[in-house]
């Protein structure tokens, strides 16, 4: 009876709306989700925007120019966990990164930090809080005016944990509260443009685990060494012996593993690393990916600089996307003289990240002019309206700096554009 029921609502959608029926059932292996229809929806006429609209009825697959962001599903879901992973894999994310730290028994593991338990994981409510190395500090007021004289702190590092005291914990969204009293409030402070409906219960990775999970899932993998967190009370060299060691060890997974080294793209901000890869294992080391850690215009390589790098085996640079952008003297977004550089030294460029700010009216704008603009849209600021304007940035990305890919956190918006746009 529910089978007949199915195929008769299943029998009117298709009477009333074949575009959507279309979109619903036509490749139930990438699902999008309402969001990438939504922005195409919130842009300015344009051009471009007409041409996304005529994508809306189309079947969408999977495409490599998608980058799941510590999974792809991290405006919703726990980062760097088996849900994320897969929700960015079902948005149609082609390659899948894991952020690689370390346990005290030298396993490797999915963390954006070494030392980021106590904001990523239910750790502090768990017996396992005795072990982190900073225990958590409550916050103090000041009893005359009740302002925070002191915020809430701790400090639990994945190096504090074997592999399996370290699987026992739940991911929740990367937050804390610095005004909390006690270890459960800690847990809390997640933004309002985020959510904390999924948070409850998410399933922490091995990088073993993670290599496993992504070949499942059809896509590549772009894992990122992590440097070592001083303020651990166990480092990097009493495990690894040295930082090339470490670096050894994440390559080695993936050797263990049979995965061939073209859908593996290793990432480092340390130009060591990718140095190391280059000479030890150049069959990675060949599309190392080297992170560019510039926080302002300021800090960027020079061209001079990036040359340097081409020279010594580097074949892709990956610079935040704030880098890749400027506003013209029309109020266009257009490529940035870094953009122009990095393909006059002939480097391939990956960047990172759509999808990390919360609504460009709400979140993003009311920076502008201020001392701290947001990180992700400080060079554009002048050229946005509406959230639309994710995609018009999007599309200066691939068409005029052209990109490889960029990562997300939320893979759907990107797998729409690159299935639109024709882009692998």
């Amino acid at each position: 009876m529910r089978q007949h029921h199915l195929r008769v609502a299943i029998a009117a959608v298709l009477a009333v709306s074949p575009a959507l029926a279309v979109d619903a059932f036509a490749d139930p292996s990438v699902q999008l989700g309402p969001r990438p229809f939504y922005l195409v929806e919130k842009m300015s006429p344009s051009p471009l925007k007409s041409a996304l609209q005529q994508c809306g009825g189309d079947s969408f697959k999977q495409s490599t120019f998608s980058i799941g962001h510590r999974g792809g599903g991290t405006l919703q879901f726990p980062e760097h966990t088996k849900e994320n992973h897969e929700a960015g894999a079902r948005m149609g994310a082609g390659v899948l990164e894991c952020d690689v730290t370390f346990t005290r028994d030298g396993q490797l593991v999915c963390r954006h930090d070494q030392c980021d338990l106590h904001t990523t994981t239910n750790i502090l409510v768990t017996d396992l809080a005795q072990k982190c190395s900073v225990p958590f500090s409550p916050a103090v007021f000041d009893p005359a005016t009740g302002a925070l004289t002191r915020a809430a702190s701790a400090l639990c590092c994945t190096s504090d944990l074997t592999l399996g005291e370290f699987k026992s914990l739940k991911g929740k969204m990367d937050a804390s509260n610095p005004e909390a009293t006690t270890a459960r409030e800690f847990l809390g402070g997640t933004p309002n443009w985020r959510t904390d409906l999924y948070s409850t219960g998410g399933t922490l990775l091995s990088h073993k685990d993670s290599i496993q999970l992504i070949k499942s899932l059809g896509a590549k993998f772009t894992p990122e060494l992590k440097g070592p967190n001083r303020s651990a009370k166990l480092q990097v060299e009493a495990v690894f012996g040295s930082q090339a060691g470490y670096a050894q060890a994440m390559i080695n997974d993936y050797k263990a593993a049979g995965i061939a080294p073209k859908d593996v793209f290793a990432q480092s901000f340390s130009l060591a690393d990718i140095l190391y890869w280059i000479q030890h294992e150049p069959k990675f080391g060949k599309q190392a990916v080297f992170l560019d850690d510039a926080n302002v215009p300021g800090e960027l390589p020079t061209l001079a600089e990036l040359k340097a790098l081409a020279a010594q085996g580097v074949k892709i640079v990956a610079p935040p996307m704030w880098a890749l952008l400027a506003v013209d003297s029309h109020g266009k977004i257009v490529p940035s003289q870094y953009a122009r550089n990095a393909k006059a030294a002939n480097l391939d460029i990956i960047t990172w990240t759509l999808e990390r700010s919360g609504r460009i009216v709400e979140e993003v704008l009311p920076t502008k002019g201020t001392s701290s603009p947001d990180f992700y849209y400080q060079t554009t600021l002048d050229a946005l309206e509406n959230d639309g304007d994710i995609l018009v940035t999007l599309d200066v990305l691939a068409k005029e700096v052209g990109i490889l890919g960029i990562f997300s956190d939320w893979a759907g918006t990107v797998t729409y554009y690159a299935n639109c746009m024709g882009l692998k």
